[in-house]
């Protein structure tokens, strides 16, 4: 399945959106949850286009540059429809290099350990921060009472996020607490 398909549908279905503007909502707001580069994003607009789900209008910006603007169609609407619908099996646990290494963590002194899992402290304390910040954001900026708005599905996605990372956070310091003190804490 083409999931960035259904990405880029459910995008262009919210607003119509350049490619450039799709490559900034995708690293601004969708990058929590999910991420494509600018060589998948373009070569599925082709696709789309080519299926007649998406249609686009050139436009000028100067004499050189022209934008596409694109739009959902009909047909596009539907699939993106049909596609929220389905239900979805529980996908494999996402790859993290991190806890890979960590499972291999009897190859490294007491004083490497404590460090990896302090600078990975760090990072995450400082994403959660981010995370924390736009929902602050998203909370002053935007009305977020109506459930079946855009805004709202913004909302629901950010508060996991935030989830995952205090949690994240919470076995990291469990882990620096066991192995400064050598004591299971389960």
């Amino acid at each position: 399945m083409r999931t960035l398909k259904y990405a880029i549908l459910g995008l262009i279905n919210r607003e119509t959106m350049t490619g450039y503007d799709l490559m900034k909502v995708f690293n601004m707001e969708l990058v929590n949850f999910w991420y494509a580069r600018h060589s998948q994003i373009y070569p599925e607009l082709k696709k789309l286009t080519d299926e007649g789900l998406i249609t686009y209008e050139i436009l000028p910006e100067d004499e050189k540059l022209r934008k596409k603007i694109y739009s959902i169609t009909e047909k596009g609407r539907q699939e993106f429809h049909n596609w929220v619908l389905q239900q979805d099996l529980l996908e494999p646990t996402p790859k993290d290099i991190f806890r890979l290494k960590a499972y291999f963590i009897e190859s490294l002194s007491h004083d490497e350990i404590l460090a990896h899992f302090h600078y990975q402290l760090t990072q995450r304390q400082e994403k959660l921060h981010k995370l924390k910040h736009n929902m602050t954001v998203l909370l002053d900026t935007k009305d977020i009472s109506k459930i079946q708005s855009p805004e709202y599905g913004d909302y629901i996605v950010l508060k996991s996020a935030i989830k995952r990372e205090k949690s994240y956070i919470e076995w990291l310091c469990e882990c620096i607490e066991e192995v400064s003190t050598n004591t299971r804490i389960y």
